[in-house]
């Protein structure tokens, strides 16, 4: 018997990493191959039967599951980031939740039988959609940047507060189950012990956090315990009052001022990445085939009104007052697919309903299952031909991630942001953070190819990497990272030739396909150069300022970088690109102070050729190696 469920156990964590490989592969939402692998094992071949496995432990497993799930997600839910992402953001995780809400729930109670207390619950755990399914999507469907904008902080920012209503819809329904209790009073003393606890242990943390209480290596793990002892905390003091209570807590140090939880959010981001997968594969397994065949039409008519009536209403009323068009609405209308937070919560509710024979609890692990598979699968299929259909696909994305935020790289974001290129700078150096905010940049804290960074960091408009970073052992991961995930072509770096330890040294293959503005290019050239006052330039290539005239005025030392096009198209070059830009474009240079002082030397022999040529109109100056003054030339 043990030996059956250590391999059991082996084979979900197994199988856990395989479905997210699959689905990191394949572009789609890991959720997928999560409940796939789950339905094969558990109705499918019967191999997997989760209760006889865990017995008795199986509901502390998952509540303490969920618990972490919900405390992860409300650790990014930062009110300043809500009003920083507009109006639209704002009114679809309030009056756009309610509204799913309050749709969504007549349907089950009419079309189902659904007993009120039962649709109420099954209305709020549905309100939820989930980083881990739309960023997935939004890569593969690529819609204008400022709509999948609103759909990524939509998923991220509705996470903690629909599960907060699903709580407070569970903690009213277990009220009204117990005829023993004083309905107020019970619920009463649930937000009591939630809100009380909640923002005690979250206040606590964080001046532990902050006035580093926990040695750095201890900081993660004191957390996490801390949180899952205030849930039984809470649970022991009120029956069924932790959820709300880590929900709570998480919201308090998302927001609590002078606490960094970057690393804590990284740290959890892991685990719940382990939870996630080995939870759907368990709660998947768990479910009955009967019991999801029995919903039949009439399940299909609740997933409709879900897709076809919620979802287009809370969008179009969401939107009054927005600047959204027609079609951008009509896109946000049709995506909208559930994930993990609902079929975790619902998987804990109905096991703790059964436990009280509520009827119809029995119902709504099938039910929601069936919403997650046809919101996505259904629009994982068809949101890309409605994007081209309603014209809201992006164009070729011209934006640049860099990731390495030192001085060149804020200099070379200026330069590009002024000419309305997209820029994200990203970096594991706070210093460099801070100094790119203070110049209004945008900006990335910690590191790009991170589980983090997948879910919340905003790729709109992003269509290419610039790998420029000091960090020798992250260049190659963040480099291999995005070549998978925007192609092998997209991707550059700087050339690290001077590499004399084994482990620092890049294969051949990776060294041509990387070698930003030329093989000669390195991180430590460019530090020395801008050290020693090296300056950035912005030149108009033109018919009378040709490159070759660029060339003559400033020397063999300077470095071109990139030029933009007159149709606002970015041209990066490397060792594989031609350095010579075609007259009509902006060349970005780099100067060093060789370059500049050759450039000084130049003007000074134009401008005396010029006042030779007006002394003596007749003569004819030997000045044809002088390129002649261009009209813009922003010295």
């Amino acid at each position: 018997m043990d030996e059956h469920i250590t391999g059991m156990l082996a084979l979900i964590g197994v199988l856990s990493l395989l479905c997210q490989w699959v689905g990191w592969r394949l572009r789609l939402p890991a959720i997928l191959p999560l409940l796939l692998c789950g339905l094969l094992l558990g109705p499918g071949l019967d191999i997997l039967n989760p209760d006889q496995l865990f017995g008795d432990l199986l509901f502390p497993i998952i509540s303490l599951g969920v618990a972490v799930i919900l405390f992860e997600g409300a650790l990014t839910l930062n009110f300043k980031e809500i009003r920083e992402h507009g109006r639209m953001v704002t009114h679809l995780v309030s009056i756009g939740m309610l509204i799913t809400w309050a749709c969504v729930s007549p349907a089950a109670y009419f079309l189902l039988g659904f007993d009120w207390t039962i649709a109420l619950l099954f209305g709020s755990l549905v309100v939820v959609t989930g980083p881990t399914v739309i960023v997935p999507m939004l890569r593969s469907v690529k819609p204008k940047s400022n709509l999948a904008s609103i759909l990524r902080w939509e998923g991220i920012i509705i996470d903690p507060i629909g599960a907060l209503l699903a709580v407070l819809v569970f903690e009213f329904i277990t009220v009204t189950a117990d005829p023993t209790t004083y309905i107020l009073t019970s619920l009463s003393m649930t937000l009591l012990v939630g809100l009380g606890l909640g923002c005690a242990g979250g206040y606590g943390i964080g001046i532990a956090i902050r006035n580093n209480l926990f040695p750095h290596y201890l900081r993660n793990t004191a957390v996490l315990t801390i949180m899952l002892g205030i849930f039984v905390a809470s649970n022991l003091l009120q029956e069924e009052s932790g959820l709300l209570t880590v929900t709570v807590m998480g919201i308090w140090l998302a927001n609590m001022r002078g606490v960094d939880i970057e690393d804590i959010l990284e740290f959890k981001e892991t685990l719940t990445v382990l939870l996630i997968s080995a939870l759907f594969i368990l709660l998947a397994a768990r479910l009955d085939s009967q019991a999801m065949l029995s919903l039949g039409w009439s399940g299909i008519g609740v997933l409709m009104v879900v897709m076809l009536l919620a979802r287009p209403l809370s969008v179009w009323i969401s939107g009054i007052g927005t600047n959204l068009s027609r079609a951008d609405k009509w896109f946000l209308s049709w995506l909208a697919p559930r994930g993990i937070v609902a079929a975790a919560i619902s998987s804990l509710f109905a096991i703790k309903l059964e436990q009280l024979n509520v009827k119809g609890s029995e119902m709504i692990v099938p039910l929601v299952f069936l919403i997650i598979i046809g919101t996505v699968i259904i629009q994982s299929l068809t949101a890309g031909r409605w994007a081209k259909l309603l014209g809201v696909k992006a164009g070729s994305p011209q934006g640049l991630l860099m990731f390495g935020a030192s001085k060149f790289a804020r200099d070379l974001a200026v330069i590009l942001q002024s000419k309305q290129i997209p820029v994200l700078l990203a970096d594991t150096n706070y210093d460099s953070i801070r100094l790119a905010r203070m110049q209004n940049l945008p900006v990335y804290f910690g590191n790009p190819a991170s589980e983090h960074a997948s879910n919340y960091l905003d790729m709109s408009g992003i269509g290419r990497v610039l790998v420029m970073s000091p960090y020798r052992q992250l260049n190659p991961l963040v480099s291999f990272h995005y070549q998978d995930l925007l192609g092998k072509d997209k991707v550059y770096g700087l050339n690290n030739p001077d590499a004399t330890s084994a482990r620092h040294q890049l294969s051949e293959s990776y060294l041509k396909r990387l070698c930003l503005f030329g093989e000669s290019v390195t991180y430590g050239k460019i530090a020395s150069l801008m050290a020693q006052g090296a300056q950035l330039k912005l030149t108009n290539i033109t018919d009378s300022f040709t490159f070759e005239h660029f060339k003559k005025r400033y020397g063999d030392t300077a470095i071109p970088l990139v030029y933009i096009t007159k149709q606002n198209k970015l041209k990066i070059l490397s060792a594989t690109e031609s350095h010579q830009p075609p007259n009509g474009v902006e060349l970005i240079s780099l100067l060093p102070i060789d370059a500049q002082e050759h450039a000084i030397l130049q003007r000074a022999k134009e401008e005396a050729a010029e006042r030779e040529l007006k002394q003596d109109p007749t003569a004819s100056p030997n000045n044809s190696d002088i390129a002649p003054k261009p009209s813009q030339d922003n010295a």
